[in-house]
């Protein structure tokens, strides 16, 4: 395919990235994530501020949408299960972006950790599986819910750079080195002991009411 259906593809995924859950459910709540809580349009925030059943409302929705602009471009580009590209990787991440600074809401969105996890699931679904255990296992040793983002974000362009997937590998990167800069307020929030924690946050200290 030319470079005109490759700039759709991506714009198609920034689009469908920029949709946005927890904003739709806050806006029916009347409760403004961007002033509350971590101050972020995610399902981390949101299951904070709002309960269990909105926290997986848009953990769900943030997934699958960059699962499905991979899965968009999978079957129009007829490439094989067993097979992933750089254009797949592309529109996967420009979903993240899309997540990140949505345009009917000025550019502030989330940070994207659940909409890479749908690009990791759209381009291989073993590596999704050995990333959700790693995710528990890491969030759960160092009571961190962020441990499993960072681990994230490294271990996936790795898997593809190992699989000599350079260019797949190089666009997972960009997009983790974007995730990692919009978590840089969580490393200070780590070395300052204000972090979110991972059993502090299902024990209901940190949300209002499921």
């Amino acid at each position: 395919m030319g470079a005109i259906y490759a700039i759709g593809f991506i714009l198609l995924g920034y689009l469908i990235g920029s949709s946005s859950m927890s904003f739709y459910i806050s806006r029916a709540k009347k409760i403004n994530l961007k002033e509350e809580g971590s101050k972020n349009l995610g399902a981390s925030n949101t299951l904070a501020l709002m309960g269990k059943k909105a926290g997986l409302a848009v953990l769900v929705h943030d997934v699958l949408k960059s699962f499905f602009v991979i899965l968009i471009i999978r079957l129009c580009m007829q490439i094989p299960y067993n097979q992933v590209g750089w254009l797949m990787a592309a529109g996967g991440i420009f979903a993240v972006v899309g997540h990140i600074f949505p345009f009917y809401l000025k550019f502030k969105g989330g940070k994207g950790f659940a909409t890479y996890i749908g690009v990791v699931m759209g381009l291989d679904w073993r590596l999704f599986l050995g990333i959700v255990v790693l995710i528990v296992v890491a969030a759960f040793i160092t009571d961190y819910i962020v441990a499993g983002t960072f681990s994230t974000i490294t271990v996936a362009p790795v898997y593809f750079l190992f699989r000599q997937e350079w260019l797949v590998a190089a666009v997972l990167l960009a997009g983790s080195l974007l995730i990692l800069y919009k978590h840089r307020e969580n490393i200070v929030s780590i070395k300052n002991g204000k972090e979110m924690k991972v059993r502090s946050a299902f024990a209901n200290k940190y949300k209002k009411s499921a």
